[in-house]
């Protein structure tokens, strides 16, 4: 048996896939650069070689989160341009500087912070500042925004910053037609415009994000920003499923059945007993759980290839573990359960799964935990 057939547990990470995804993705978005999203350890499916793989299709934005997943991408070697967009006083602004990592900004504390760390520095930050165009989480609300591009470009004059983009993020992009959508895009427009009116010269203007990319071309400006798309996965099941788009899925999670064994009519299987057999079956033993981020929601309900048949979860979903049943068939131990992945034997998707936990897709692939080792297939010699 190969080392990773002899895995506990593994996710595949299809990076030929990967690479087929954002190219695309750019060709959705013909004129503008294209931001590979890489945050959450790319939504769970590994950072640094989802990110390599990226760049080799065509991406020229990387983006995180946080500036420690900034600044990790550049510890690996990644060059280019990088983005990070979360932020709490007291970060790492110097670090990020040194590191020629674009920042956000969204408020007075923020500038007044980035601007004492590139004095510090002596290097000139690179910051973006952000528009809360209705999203309501980050970025500048619109009546504060003259005061902030105000500040910004007194720092820009001083030689502390350089301005390089404008940017915003939809609350309702994976709704088609909902009124919203109109309503950020014209109000992010008037934001851009008085700050160019101010003297802001970016270099982008950003406010797409997957489902804006696949379905709304009016909010391309200079760049999108792409992460669940990238990742083979629909950002909504409204807007249509990944192979409508062109998209596959990059993520196969695999387990190898660790115990098969037969029980009598009226065996209760795992915690609280929710599944008792209705006759004489066969049992298998799964083993992965809610610490391998299996969702305990999904217990009872979500379906997980084993042996070419299709079968559901019995019972609950435990720490480590979770039982299939077999219905009498034989399944040989070690065998694989797929529990999701593009779907080439049959097996369920990320999606089915979101819909058996009562939750998105994005959630899905990105709670995989620690414990689950990612193997990367089909990297280039580029990658490695």
């Amino acid at each position: 048996m190969n080392e990773t057939a002899s895995l506990r547990a593994r996710a595949e990470i299809d990076l030929a896939a990967l690479r087929a995804n954002v190219r695309v993705l750019r060709a959705r978005a013909a004129g503008a650069q294209l931001m590979a999203v890489v945050k959450s350890d790319a939504y769970g499916h590994g950072a640094v070689p989802c990110a390599r793989a990226a760049l080799e299709a065509g991406a020229t934005w990387l983006g995180t989160a946080t500036p420690q997943e900034a600044l990790a991408l550049r510890a690996a070697g990644l060059g280019g341009r990088v983005m990070c967009w979360l932020w709490t006083p007291g970060g790492p602004w110097r670090e990020a500087i040194e590191a020629d990592i674009d920042v956000s900004v969204s408020g007075m504390w923020a500038l007044r912070e980035v601007v004492a760390a590139a004095t510090e520095a002596g290097i000139p930050a690179r910051i973006q500042l952000k528009a809360d165009t209705g999203l309501g989480r980050n970025g500048c609300q619109p009546a504060d925004w003259p005061e902030l591009v105000a500040a910004a470009r007194d720092a820009e004059d001083a030689g502390t910053v350089r301005i390089t983009g404008l940017w915003s993020h939809f609350a309702c992009a994976d709704e088609p037609g909902h009124p919203s959508i109109a309503a950020q895009l014209a109000l992010f427009r008037d934001m851009v415009a008085h700050a160019e009116k101010e003297g802001v010269d970016p270099e982008v203007r950003h406010m797409a994000n997957s489902p804006a990319t696949l379905t709304i071309p009016e909010a391309h400006f200079d760049l999108v920003r792409t992460g669940i798309a990238m990742y083979g996965i629909s950002p909504s099941p409204e807007l249509g499923t990944p192979a409508d788009f062109g998209l596959r899925p990059v993520m196969t999670l695999i387990a190898s059945v660790a115990l098969v064994k037969q029980v009598p009519a009226g065996h209760g299987i795992s915690y609280g007993h929710h599944y008792t057999t209705c006759a004489e079956t066969t049992l298998g033993l799964v083993p992965v759980g809610y610490a391998d981020g299996i969702p305990r929601h999904a217990s009872g309900r979500a379906p997980v290839l084993v042996g070419g048949v299709v079968r559901r979860i019995a019972g609950r979903v435990a720490m480590d573990q979770f039982v299939v049943d077999l219905g009498g068939d034989e399944v040989e131990i070690g065998s694989e359960a797929v529990l999701f992945g593009p779907g080439d034997r049959g097996e369920p998707s990320a999606e089915d799964w979101a819909q058996a936990a009562d939750t998105i897709a994005y959630e899905i692939v990105t709670r995989i935990g620690a414990r689950v080792p990612r193997v990367h297939l089909h990297a280039t010699p580029a990658e490695s």
